[in-house]
């Protein structure tokens, strides 16, 4: 049991125990035409980077973290690779990095109605969207919600309902504890969020979006018109079949299966991915 509930914790935090998940913010040096800025969004003040810029009239890419505390904790490694050639828009949600909380619950359908808020407060009519974990089931979300603001879609490490995963895995949640959040994470969290004080409600919200996982049916999976492509772990959260599974579901979607290669680890894997993401986003489909 104490295997599992670290392993689910890492669900909800993306514990990057990997060197240089949580470094500080990429300096303007290393992707060009970098800004940031806070949007009002739905009570909040959202904040969002920009990396890269508009190359061959290339759509920008929606880059939405996981259940870590920091953009930088899930998404910092592959970020500055995908801005190479194109503009790449990375958000922090609601309660998380330098995005302050609101009296409300997490959830994927508010922060997708929160990102597609910000996209359009951003003047952008079409955008590419990539999440990681939690990132990837905001994206699902939008791809439901707000279906004409979507051109490509890429979930990396999702699943689409509870039985993508162990049963034991969601049981774990129900003993989570503040002092199983490894200490890389705390400082993180500490050092960008508005009110560090605010780490446990943090960490009790994200705990409970999964406890109160519910997922999406199989009509709503293939209700999905945009391409897709999924990318999963061969030992990640949820199971190669399950991917195979919402791959066969999709009508039009590409399957990626990562060797070697667990919900953490993935964060890492930018190596492998990001050719794959190239060509995907490229390429017609």
């Amino acid at each position: 049991m104490a295997t599992q509930r670290s392993f689910a914790i890492s669900m909800v935090m993306v514990i990057a125990l990997i060197a240089g998940c949580a470094k500080p913010a990429i300096r303007p040096a290393e992707t060009p035409a970098f800004q940031s800025g806070y949007a009002p969004v739905n009570g909040l003040k959202m904040y969002y980077e920009i990396h890269g810029s508009d190359i061959g009239g290339r759509p920008p890419l929606g880059l939405l973290h996981g259940g870590g505390p920091t953009l930088r904790t899930s998404v910092g490694k592959i970020l500055p690779a995908l801005a190479k050639d194109r503009q790449v828009i990375a958000i922090e949600q609601q309660g998380h990095g330098h995005t302050a909380d609101v009296d409300r619950p997490f959830s994927f359908e508010q922060s997708a109605d929160d990102t597609v808020a910000l996209l359009r407060y951003l003047k952008i009519e079409k955008a590419d969207f990539m999440g990681y974990s939690n990132g990837g089931h905001i994206a699902l979300e939008i791809a439901l919600r707000h279906p004409d603001l979507v051109r490509k879609l890429i979930f990396e490490s999702i699943m689409f309902n509870r039985e993508g995963s162990d049963p034991a895995f969601w049981e774990s949640f129900k003993h989570a504890k503040l002092e199983d959040m490894p200490t890389e994470l705390r400082e993180a969290y500490i050092k960008v969020a508005p009110r560090p004080e605010e780490l446990p409600v943090f960490f009790a919200k994200s705990v409970e979006r999964m406890r109160n996982f519910k997922g999406w049916t199989v009509e709503e999976i293939r209700s999905v018109k945009a391409p897709v492509l999924v990318i999963m772990g061969d030992r990640d959260v949820a199971s190669p079949e399950h991917a195979a599974q919402m791959y066969r579901l999709l009508p039009n979607a590409q399957l990626a299966i990562v060797p070697n290669t667990d919900h953490l680890r993935m964060v890492k894997r930018s190596d492998w991915v990001v050719p794959m993401i190239r060509e995907f986003l490229d390429k017609d489909n």
